[in-house]
């Protein structure tokens, strides 16, 4: 990110770099790990990614709840061939604000973006406390979940694919995939770099390219 904005993208993060180059106005971050250390699958979607806390509530609004479970309900069904996708919406609030005890959003802004998004016929639940919704995905209740800013969503996902996890850039038109890690130029050319995180993301790139092109290509 420093390298980004040192060379003059006045950009977050390279997701949203690759959707200025591609004129594209919705992208979505979405953390996948196809293999975890529960032997089970685990997908998380972060509505806002590099933004300070305090910042979060203003920007987890019902209209890019809308757009960014629309987007991952897509590429669920296109780049992951999943024909009827459960998603599993997590909440902003402890105990999903248990019932307006601990904020609002859940009622003022989670509930009537959901509502939309089930009269389109998207699969969404919630929203969801955040201490049992990652849990109800590894266990296959959901095919993915939709966290409400990044440390919630990473804090779930590193602690069960750290090495398999892989970073995918949902909206663009071609596929992009990157490891799950920083680039630790610290440790560059030492021989200590774990090349296990890359080599998920090449597979995955494969995986879903095939699926959304429908083209063959090498299974790895």
């Amino acid at each position: 990110k420093p390298s980004l904005q040192a060379a003059g993208w006045d950009v977050p993060g390279q997701t949203e770099m690759l959707a200025d180059l591609t004129d594209v106005k919705q992208v979505g971050m979405l953390m996948a790990a196809e293999h975890t250390r529960l032997d089970a699958p685990l997908r998380v979607l972060l509505v806002t990614t590099h933004l300070a806390l305090r910042d979060v509530p203003g920007a987890v609004t019902a209209s890019r709840l809308v757009d960014q479970i629309g987007l991952l309900d897509r590429a669920l069904r296109e780049d992951w061939r999943i024909d009827e996708p459960r998603i599993g919406a997590c909440a902003l609030n402890p105990h999903a604000s248990d019932g307006g005890l601990f904020g609002d959003e859940e009622a003022r802004v989670f509930e009537p973006a959901l509502t939309e998004l089930r009269d389109r016929g998207v699969d969404v639940a919630g929203p969801l406390p955040a201490d049992t919704v990652f849990a109800k995905a590894l266990a296959g209740s959901f095919d993915a979940v939709v966290a409400p800013y990044h440390d919630v969503g990473m804090a779930a996902f590193k602690t069960v694919s750290f090495g398999s996890g892989v970073n995918v850039t949902l909206g663009l038109p071609f596929v992009r995939t990157s490891p799950d890690h920083g680039t630790a130029f610290d440790i560059a050319g030492s021989g200590r770099a774990d090349p296990s995180s890359m080599l998920e993301a090449l597979a995955l790139a494969l995986r879903l390219a095939e699926n959304r092109f429908d083209t063959p290509h090498a299974h790895v």
